[in-house]
């Protein structure tokens, strides 16, 4: 999976971010680890591999939110 995800940051009119990353980060790396846990429980009739790549990926999601949202709020660009 090499493509890429522009991600817009939602600010209002003074620059201010309308979602929390931190929120954002947290829902994206609770939904792989919970992913996860479904596959090692072996609750669910999910695909160990596909879990863990999509799990990976939410992960890096969650990291280039953080590090945009950083970037923002430190007047810098990711």
């Amino acid at each position: 999976m090499n493509r890429e995800v522009t991600l817009p940051l939602i600010v209002d009119d003074r620059g201010t971010l309308q979602v929390a990353a931190a929120d954002v980060s947290k829902l994206l790396r609770t939904m792989g680890a919970r992913w996860l846990h479904l596959v090692e429980a072996g609750q669910e009739e999910l695909d160990e591999d596909t879990v863990a790549a999509l799990t990976i990926e939410l992960a890096k999601l969650a990291d280039r939110i953080d590090v945009a949202c950083i970037a923002h709020s430190s007047g810098g660009t990711p």
